[in-house]
Formats: structure tokens, sequence, C-alpha cells
């Protein structure tokens, strides 16, 4: 049995893991997107693109950041193994996004911060700020938790 494997090999296995990789991440990254959508008024890449609003702008790129946080930190965990690493990162991505859902309704009924009615406002309010400084350390808190 020959036990060397070659440049190729090792080249090739690289390169199919930063692919699978990528399409989960990116997968991931767009469910994230459809969450936030879910929880705004219209459709939120019209309200972003269309309308310019700022405040939509400002919840989306978050939470797609804090789910990214989590992807990566799920992929730095695996240690080199595909299956199981490929299946962590699925796993621990979904759960980033179900606590980043979990914060935007905490914020509505404790702060009372409704993402609905911040979206609808046309300039950039200090509720959005807030609101994405939370998504964004939720998924650094769960990309943390993840390694």
């Amino acid at each position: 049995m020959n036990t060397t494997t070659s440049i190729a090999d090792v080249l090739t296995h690289g390169a199919l893991a930063i692919l699978a990789y990528a399409i989960l991440g990116v997968l991931l990254l767009v469910a994230g997107f459809y969450v936030i959508d879910l929880a705004t008024p219209g459709r939120l890449s019209k309200v972003i693109r269309t309308d310019r609003n700022p405040n939509a702008t400002v919840l989306a790129a978050s939470s797609v950041a804090g789910v990214g946080l989590v992807v990566a930190a799920s992929i730095w965990s695996s240690g080199g193994a595909l299956r199981e690493g490929l299946l962590a990162t699925l796993v621990f991505g979904l759960v980033g996004i179900a606590v980043q859902t979990l914060g935007m309704v905490a914020f509505d009924k404790v702060a009372g911060i409704s993402v609905r009615e911040l979206v609808r406002e046309t300039t950039l309010q200090p509720a959005a700020v807030l609101l994405g400084v939370t998504h964004f350390f939720i998924g650094l808190i769960t990309a943390v938790a993840v390694i």
C-alpha cells in the first residue's frame, strides 16, 4: 500500500474542501438574510436596493456579518475533518441564525425596539445602529462558543 500522498491529491482535496465550505457558507448567509427578511415589512432586498432604507441595510448587513462569524468559527474549529466540519458548520450556522432571531425578538419585547417599525423609518435611526451592533456581537459570541 502506498502511504505517500501526491501534491495533486492534497491540492484537489483542499480545493474541494474550500468549495464545499464556500457553498455551505453562502447558503447560510442567504438563509440568515431571509430570516431577517421575514421580520421586516416588504421584500428586504427591495427595501434596501430601491427604497435605499439605511435601517434595513444596517440590520441586514449586521445579521449577515454575525452569521459569517459563526460560519468562519465553525470552519476554523473543524480541525481538517471535512464531513464533520461541514456538519458542524451547518448546525452551528443554523443555531447562529436562530440566536440572532431570538435576539431580535428579545429587543422588541424588552427594549421596545420593533424591527418592523424601525424599517419603516426612512432616515437612519439610533435603534438600528444598536440592533445592528447587537446582531454582530450575538454572532461573535456564538462564534467564540463554537471555538
